[in-house]
C-alpha cells in the first residue's frame, strides 16, 4: 500500500511517501524551491520523488524489494493509494471565524486581507488538491492523455483524506519511535484549535487524553518573544533560544505574574490583554511593550543586554512549562517512555531539562522526539495515521526507530554530481572512499573548512551531516569564522557538536543517543576549563570570545552543547570521517552546522552545494566522490558567486 502524505499552506510545506509501515522518502519544499519556509504546494517534493524513486528502484542496480512501485515502471503517482492531508481546513477555519467575530472589530483588516486567500485555495481544499496534483501528474507524465488525467485526478478526489493537526503530530512521534507504548506530548503554536496535547500511543493505536486550545499557546508566547527580540516568526526561535544564554532570567516573575498562569500539571492560560495574534498580524501590542519598558527590537537592530535578558527570561519559563507537561504526560499515561512532537519540541535546552530531571525523578527511562518535529514532519505523521489508525494495520516496533537517521530525502549519483561539476567549469578530483576520508580528516586537522554533501538529504531542520559544513572543534576560532565568513550570520549563535555514539558520555553529560541533534547537555566537566574572576565579569556578546573547554567551537557560553551523535549503522560515510579524524586527533568530535548561509535554505543538489561553497569562504567541498579545493577555482566562478549572501531574504 502506497500513502502519499501532503503538508502545504501556512508554512514549512512537505511530503511523505509510505509503503505500508516503510518510509520511502521525505522533504520539505524549501530544499527544491530554494525559498526559506516554502508554503506552496510541494509539487517540486512529488516530482523529485518520482523521479528519485523511480530511478532507485527500477533503474539499474537498485534492490528491487518495493513490489508495489515495481508494477509500474515509471508512474509513480498511479500507484498510490491514499492521498492524506495533515489538518482539517474546515476546523482551522471555523476556528479563524470565530476568533475574528470575537475580537471585533479589532481583526477586521487582518480579517479582510484572510478571507481571499480561504475562498480561493484553503476552504475548498479538496478541490484544489486533486487539482495540483493531477497538473503535476500530467508534466510528470506527459505521454497520458486527457481522460488519463481526468481519471487520476477522479482518483485523488476519492481517496483524499484529512487528519487533524495534533494527531498527525502525535503519529509522527509515536509510530516512528522504538516504542510499543509510550506517552505522547505534542506542543506548537496552533493546529485547528490544539495547542497542546497529551495522548497515549500503545501498538497501533493513539488515545487523545488531554488538551490546550487557542489562544493559550506554548508556541506563540515563545513566538511572542521572538517577534519583540526583533526576529522572526516560524524562523527565529531557534535564535531567542541561542540567545538566552548571554542574559540574566530577570523577567520571569513579570512574565508568570502578567502573561501566563501556568498550573502544577503544566496546563496553563495566557492573559490576551497583551498580545494581538488573536485580531492582528503581530504578536503583541502596546501593553506588552509599556510591561517590557518599551524594548521591541527593530529587526537587525543591535543586540542590547535587554533582549539577552528576556531570551533568557522567556527560555526559563518556556522549560517550566515543558517539564510539568512532561511530567503530567508520563504520570497520566502511566507510561516510562515519552515521544515529543510539534514546533516546541526543537526546544532542544528544553528536551534535554526534560530528560536529565525527569529520569532523575524516576519518572522516564526513554525519550524520543521526531526530528522534523515542525509542521514539515506532519506530511509523515499524517500518512501514518491513515496507515495505522484509518486502516488498522499492526505495527511492529523494534529497538531503533525507522527515521532511517532521517537522511530521507533526494541522493545524486556520481554521475550526476559529475554533470554538475563539468558543466560549472569547476576544477575537481576524484578518490574512493578510502583517499576522500584520508584527505577530509587531515584538511579538518589543519583548521579547513569543509562542505559536506553526501547521500540522501535530511528530512527536518537540522544538517545531520549529509549536507553539513564541518570543521574541527578544537579551534578557537572556528566558531567565529564559520559565522561571519561562511554563514554571514549573527555572531551569538553556537554550533553543535557530531560525536562518535560510542563517545557521547566520554565528552558530554549525556547518557543516551541523540542521533536528531534534539538534546543540549553540559560538556563533560573534565574537558572544561574555569573562568577567570575576569572573564565571570564579561557580559552580553563579549562571553563569547572566552575558551571554555576542550572542544570551544562547540561549548555555548553556559558549557552547553547541541549533541548529536553519529551512528555506523544510518550514516557510514560520516561515522568514518569522525573514526579518522579520531585516530588522528584523540578527538571524536566535529563542528556541524547546516551547509547554507543565513536566510538559505539547506542545500540540496549540487549544484545547491556548489553554488555555496564557491560563494562563502569554505576552504573545500567533499561531494560525494568529489574534491574541490577553493584555491584550485577559476577566478571565473569565484566572481560569478561572490554576492550568494546577498540572494536570499534575511531570516
Amino acid at each position: 500500500m502506497l500513502i502519499l502524505g501532503i503538508s502545504a499552506y501556512y508554512h514549512d510545506s512537505a511530503i511523505a511517501l509510505l509503503e505500508d509501515d516503510e518510509i520511502l522518502f521525505a522533504i520539505q519544499e524549501e530544499r527544491l524551491s530554494r525559498k526559506k519556509g516554502d508554503e506552496r504546494f510541494p509539487r517540486l517534493s512529488i516530482q523529485n520523488a518520482s523521479t528519485f524513486l523511480t530511478k532507485n528502484v527500477n533503474g539499474g542496480g537498485g534492490e528491487n524489494k518495493h513490489t508495489t512501485l515495481n508494477s509500474s515502471q515509471d508512474c509513480l503517482l498511479d500507484c498510490i493509494d491514499a492521498f492524506v492531508f495533515y489538518d482539517k481546513p474546515f476546523l482551522k477555519f471555523e476556528r479563524l471565524l470565530e476568533t475574528y467575530l470575537t475580537t471585533a472589530p479589532k481583526g477586521f483588516f487582518s480579517f479582510l486581507k484572510a478571507i481571499p486567500v480561504w475562498l480561493k485555495d484553503k476552504l475548498f481544499l479538496k478541490e484544489t488538491l486533486a487539482r495540483e496534483l493531477a497538473s503535476v501528474y500530467s508534466e510528470l507524465y506527459p505521454h497520458k492523455s486527457k481522460s488519463q488525467i481526468k481519471a487520476f485526478k477522479q482518483k485523488v478526489y476519492n481517496n483524499l483524506y484529512f487528519s487533524e493537526h495534533h494527531i498527525s503530530h502525535a503519529a509522527s512521534a509515536f509510530y516512528p519511535s522504538p516504542f510499543d507504548e509510550s506517552a505522547i506530548l505534542v506542543m506548537d503554536g496552533v493546529g485547528e484549535w490544539s495547542t497542546t496535547t497529551i495522548a497515549k500511543g500503545n501498538s497501533n493505536d493513539i488515545q487523545i487524553y488531554e488538551e490546550l486550545h487557542f489562544p493559550h499557546s506554548l508556541g506563540l508566547l515563545y513566538s511572542a518573544f521572538t517577534y519583540y527580540t526583533g526576529f522572526k516568526v516560524n524562523s527565529g526561535e531557534y535564535k531567542v533560544m541561542g540567545l538566552a544564554p548571554y542574559g540574566v532570567p530577570k523577567y520571569v516573575d513579570l512574565i508568570k505574574s502578567h502573561l501566563i498562569d501556568i498550573k502544577d500539571d503544566g496546563s496553563f492560560a495566557l492573559n490576551m490583554r497583551y498580545f494581538s495574534y488573536t485580531y492582528g498580524l503581530k504578536m503583541t501590542n502596546k501593553a506588552f511593550d509599556e510591561l517590557f519598558s518599551h524594548q521591541k527590537r527593530t529587526a537587525e537592530s543591535t543586540l542590547t543586554q535587554a533582549h539577552f535578558d528576556l531570551a533568557a527570561s522567556i527560555q526559563v519559563v518556556t522549560e517550566e512549562v515543558m517539564l510539568k507537561l512532561a511530567r503530567h504526560a508520563l504520570q497520566h499515561t502511566n507510561s516510562k517512555n515519552l515521544v515529543l512532537s510539534g514546533g516546541v519540541a526543537l526546544n532542544c535546552v528544553g528536551n534535554g531539562k526534560i530528560y536529565k530531571q525527569l529520569k532523575a525523578e524516576g519518572l522516564l527511562e526513554n525519550l524520543w522526539i521526531q526530528p522534523a518535529s515542525g509542521d514539515a514532519g506532519n506530511a509523515l505523521g499524517c500518512a501514518m495515521a491513515f496507515y495505522y489508525l484509518e486502516c488498522g494495520n499492526q505495527r511492529h516496533p523494534n529497538n531503533a526507530d525507522s527515521m532511517q537517521g532521517s537522511y530521507l530525502g533526494v541522493g545524486y549519483d556520481d554521475n550526476e554530481v559529475e554533470s554538475t561539476l563539468k558543466t560549472q567549469g569547476a576544477i575537481y578530483e576524484r578518490h574512493d572512499f578510502e583517499n576522500l576520508i584520508n584527505l577530509t580528516a587531515q584538511a579538518l586537522n589543519e583548521g579547513k573548512v569543509i562542505g559536506w554533501h553526501q547521500g540522501r538529504c535530511e528530512f527536518g531542520p537540522r544538517a545531520l551531516g549529509a549536507r553539513s559544513i564541518i570543521g574541527d572543534p578544537r579551534n578557537t576560532t572556528m566558531q567565529k569564522t564559520m559565522n561571519l565568513k561562511i554563514k554571514y550570520r549573527e555572531s551569538f549563535r553556537p554550533f553543535a557538536p557530531s560525536v562518535l555514539d560510542s563517545h557521547i558520555s566520554e565528552w558530554f553529560e549525556l547518557d543516551c543517543a541523540s542521533p536528531y541533534m534534539l538534546l543540549v547537555a553540559p560538556v563533560k566537566s573534565s574537558k572544561c576549563y574555569p573562568m577567570s574572576e575576569s572573564d565571570t565579569k564579561l557580559f552580553g556578546i563579549e562571553k563569547l570570545n572566552v575558551v571554555r573547554s576542550e572542544i570551544p567551537s562547540v561549548t555555548h557560553i553556559d558549557y552547553s552543547a547541541r549533541i548529536q551523535s553519529v551512528h555506523k549503522a544510518t550514516n557510514p560515510k560520516y561515522y568514518a570521517l569522525l573514526q579518522r579524524f579520531y585516530e588522528l586527533t584523540s578527538c571524536p568530535v566535529l563542528v556541524n552546522t547546516s551547509f547554507n548561509v543565513r536566510g538559505e535554505p539547506i542545500v540540496c543538489s549540487p549544484m545547491d552545494s556548489f553554488r555555496c561553497f564557491m560563494g562563502t569562504e569554505m576552504d573545500m567541498l567533499v561531494i560525494e566522490d568529489f574534491v574541490l579545493y577553493k584555491d584550485a577555482q577559476s577566478q571565473e566562478n569565484k566572481t560569478k558567486f561572490q554576492n550568494l549572501k546577498d540572494s536570499y531574504e534575511l531570516d
